[in-house]
């Protein structure tokens, strides 16, 4: 249930464009709260929400120095996306095997007859 439950904040962090766009710049490297945000057309607080959303999904962490608060991206949390989309990915190609063999079992009968 709890690896549920970090797939629900992982996936709901993951499911805003500008949260997305944050990971995006993150994954070149560290960068502060004032370069991640100069990008983006919204007041400060507005920025910090999707900042907090991250790190709370712990996609994210932050280190402050003095006044000046840095991100990095966290990449071992996004193992369970991974994890995630590889069990349906096995379910998927369990389901369409077996829809193949289905298909060819016709094919051999149609030739029979």
């Amino acid at each position: 249930m709890a690896h549920s439950a970090a797939a629900d904040d992982v996936f709901r962090a993951l499911s805003n464009r500008t949260r997305r766009d944050v990971l995006e710049r993150l994954s070149a490297g560290p960068a502060t709260v004032s370069e991640l945000a100069s990008p983006f057309d919204m007041e400060l607080p507005s920025f910090m929400q999707h900042l907090s959303v991250l790190e709370r999904s712990r996609l994210v962490r932050s280190k402050k120095r003095g006044r000046v608060r840095t991100y990095e991206i966290a990449p071992e949390r996004f193992e369970v996306v991974e994890d995630w989309l590889a069990a349906r990915r096995r379910q998927w190609e369990a389901r369409l095997d077996r829809f193949d063999r289905y298909v060819q079992q016709l094919k051999e009968k149609e030739s029979e007859s």
